[in-house]
């Protein structure tokens, strides 16, 4: 049964979907990265402030472009629109290949390590874990939209009430004995900023996601502005919380030391024995994730295979469940392949982040430059949204994405070139779609 896709996101689901992508494991590994790049307590504050502040104005951006152009497609359809249909495939071939498989797999992995905590399965238990939870999640979505996203409801509503739950019970702890925030060092002199934004962006990034849900939120032009601007704010104020609970708990110095925050924040508030506390938000955290990006990642491919006949069996909406079935599955499939090619490297996360972080922010820039060249021919909706004090975000915004893309070509292995790689091979597929477009 065929149809097309129907309103069914809230404002609250929607926000759900961005909260849960971005609130995941990286708050839980990166914060001692970005406290050993900061001349102190106020600094390190200051940088997470700084993250939902540049968040906010790509999210001013998106939320222009969303209202102004609601479709399942999101940033392939802006870009389709700015740029021509090439660069809207090689933003949906990136997606289907490298960016949201990729992440799928990543996120998986992860929670494989923190589910063999648990009950390990041997030799290859992540593997097998990160295998599950591509199947299991991208099962649900197939059962209908209306499971999965009512999954992420729930998922990120615990993930948001763990960490203010967490935060509470650490900040009214002793604490440690350091001298604390109020003597805590230079604000704007010392420690590595560029370096630190780029884990900090890192730890937010995920929020540009919501842009595919516009094609199923009710009353679009409203909704997607509030789940944008309100799904930030929540997201910067859990990790304030957060962040403000590791150096009341644990100090700046211990927490530069740690490699294993989570784990030492729990253990430090709740006693010996809370590894398994631990593993089950990690657990949690990659659930949630790992649900939004499959829901996401999945409408790339729907809207491609509306697009181009050559790819149309991706582009088929299943009316019953309210979802793109072939698109899910084709996704769980190269996800499951992504699996089993980390499984082989040994190295299965690192090699995820550099497979998926170059291709990720190229697209992002030209999304964010998308939106000058509209402004610029006066495309899109009356009535829509507009990013107030323009051009100013949007500028700002544009000198982030280039920064991390800079950050993100520097600092990566050779999984980038893969990725580089992957993305390129999307050529001659789209010189053959073009050619059977007739």
């Amino acid at each position: 049964m065929s149809g097309s896709p129907l309103p069914s996101f809230s404002t609250f689901s929607s926000m759900a979907v961005i909260v849960g992508i971005v609130v995941g494991i990286g708050i839980f590994r990166l914060p001692p990265i970005v406290a050993m790049n900061s001349a102190g307590e106020l600094q390190f504050l200051a940088f997470w402030i700084a993250g939902g502040f540049i968040s906010l104005m790509g999210a001013l951006c998106y939320a222009e472009l969303s209202s102004a152009m609601p479709d399942a497609g999101g940033e392939y359809h802006f870009l389709r629109r700015a740029f021509g249909p090439a660069t809207g495939f090689f933003l949906s071939w990136g997606r289907m290949t490298v960016i949201q498989t990729g992440s799928i797999a990543l996120v998986a992995f992860i929670l494989g390590d923190y589910a063999s905590v648990i009950l390990n399965l041997g030799q290859y238990s992540a593997s097998i874990y990160a295998a599950l939870t591509v199947l299991v999640l991208t099962g649900l979505n197939v059962m209908g939209t209306y499971y999965s996203r009512r999954t992420q409801n729930i998922l990120a509503s615990v993930i948001a009430l763990t960490i203010v739950s967490v935060s509470i019970a650490g900040l009214i702890s002793p604490g440690n004995n350091d001298p604390g925030i109020a003597n805590g060092g230079p604000l704007f002199s010392g420690g590595a900023p560029g370096l630190a934004m780029i884990f900090v962006l890192l730890t937010y990034g995920g929020w540009s996601e919501a842009a595919y849900l516009t094609g199923e939120l009710h009353n679009v032009r409203r909704s997607i502005v509030r789940s944008l601007v309100m799904g930030i704010a929540v997201i910067t104020t859990l990790y304030l919380l957060i962040n403000l609970t590791y150096l009341h708990v644990l100090g700046l110095e211990t927490l530069r030391e740690s490699e294993t925050v989570g784990y030492l924040l729990t253990e430090k508030i709740f006693g010996h024995g809370a590894s398994l506390l631990v593993a089950g938000i990690v657990i949690f955290s990659a659930m949630s994730t790992a649900n939004a990006t499959i829901i996401t990642g999945a409408r790339t491919n729907y809207a491609l295979g509306r697009d181009f006949r050559l790819l149309r069996f991706m582009g088929i909406w299943n009316g019953k469940s309210n979802s793109p079935v072939n698109a899910l599955l084709l996704q769980g499939v190269i996800a499951l392949l992504l699996v089993g090619i980390g499984a082989w490297s040994q190295q299965a996360i690192s090699t995820m982040v550099d497979y998926t972080a170059p291709v990720f922010w190229v697209f992002i820039l030209l999304t964010t430059i998308s939106l000058f060249v509209f402004r610029f021919r006066k495309e899109g909706s009356s009535g829509s949204y507009r990013v107030p004090l323009y051009p100013l975000p949007p500028l700002l915004f544009l000198a982030a994405s280039l920064y991390m893309l800079y950050s993100s070509l520097t600092y990566t292995g050779t999984g980038a070139m893969v990725g580089a790689g992957i993305l390129l091979a999307g050529v001659p597929v789209y010189f053959l779609a073009r050619k059977y477009q007739g």
